[in-house]
């Protein structure tokens, strides 16, 4: 018969430990798991938050140091295209444009009488070539009267073929005066052509010298402009790598209408069956042990634990095996 109320003992105060750990919420072994995988996970967090943090602010460090070359570079090139600079440039422009306006119109100038002087190099050109001609033809008919032996006919024809060399001479003095005049007013026509060529050169040059210098500043600017402002995403993205938000988990409620597990009543003897009840003894160590469970029970219901630790756990399979063993002992001493 002791032996009968030893083993319902038992079963209740274990049937108890079961329910506080049921009305906890959590199976010992989720809670085990749990109290033993949060402080990794927790470690793996922080190592991952730290290598976060670690390269926001090596990619901060790369875009200030880019910021800075980009406003090296920057300077370099307002110090080049300074309005002092650009002023120098304009001056040299303005002077070689004028320059250039003033020998094309040169150039225009000794142009104009080209046309007539080519035409007296032509109308000299053909009065040579007809003296030349008559010289050629006296010649030969002097030889023809010489093979004859008319020898009055080539005594004049020797007089007339000197006067005509005489003449093939003036018009070759105002063939080659005509020329000279000519290839003159030419070399004045491409001398200020040549110069108009040179000023033009240095128009040219000095234009895209100054174009090449606003385009660099404008380039430069452009860059340290985005250079800025890639530092600004690094800086506020280490920012936020190094401050992050911590979301605190919420608490959970146990439910309102939860309701704890009703305590086992032992089976009363009738007096009319003659069965023995059991010592009163055993129901007062019952009654309070049932009393410190649902005390324990509700503290850790009251402090809203969703998860509560293995440590706490295993204190109420203790508590329940500590009442086991004192009934047990209770009900032997009774024998």
């Amino acid at each position: 018969m002791n032996d009968i109320l030893a083993r319902r003992a038992r079963r209740a105060t274990m049937g108890i430990a079961l329910s506080l750990a049921l009305a906890a919420g959590i199976a010992p072994v989720t809670a085990i798991a749990a109290e033993t995988s949060s402080p990794i996970d927790a470690a793996a967090l922080q190592t991952a938050t730290a290598n976060s943090s670690e390269t926001a602010t090596t990619e901060k460090d790369k875009a200030y140091a880019a910021m800075q070359e980009a406003l090296k570079n920057l300077e370099a090139a307002k110090d080049a295209a300074s309005p002092e600079k650009l002023a120098e440039i304009d001056d040299d422009i303005a002077a070689f444009q004028e320059l250039y306006d003033m020998v094309v119109a040169e150039a225009a100038k000794w142009r104009v009488p080209l046309p007539a002087m080519q035409a007296n190099v032509d109308a000299a050109q053909a009065k040579y070539d007809e003296a030349h001609n008559r010289v050629s033809e006296l010649q030969a008919e002097l030889k023809k009267a010489y093979d004859n032996g008319d020898y009055a006919a080539a005594q004049q024809l020797r007089s007339e073929i000197m006067s005509a060399e005489r003449q093939e001479k003036s018009c070759k003095s105002d063939l080659d005066s005509y020329r000279r005049r000519l290839e003159i007013q030419e070399g004045q026509v491409e001398h200020f052509e040549s110069a108009a060529e040179e000023a033009k050169a240095h128009i040219d040059e000095d234009i895209a010298k100054r174009n090449a210098l606003t385009d660099d500043l404008e380039k430069a600017q452009a860059a340290y402009d985005d250079a800025c402002k890639a530092y600004e995403e690094a800086k506020a993205a280490a920012d936020k790598a190094t401050s992050p938000e911590i979301t605190q988990p919420t608490e959970t409620t146990p439910p309102s209408g939860s309701t704890q597990p009703a305590e086992t009543a032992q089976p009363a003897s009738s007096p009319a069956t003659g069965k023995d009840t059991a010592p009163s003894s055993s129901k007062q160590a019952n009654t309070g042990n049932s009393k410190q469970a649902n005390t324990t029970a509700g503290k850790l219901a009251n402090t809203g634990d969703t998860t509560p630790s293995a440590i706490a756990l295993a204190g109420i399979a203790a508590m329940g095996l500590g009442i086991t063993a004192t009934a047990t002992r209770r009900i032997k001493n009774s024998k």
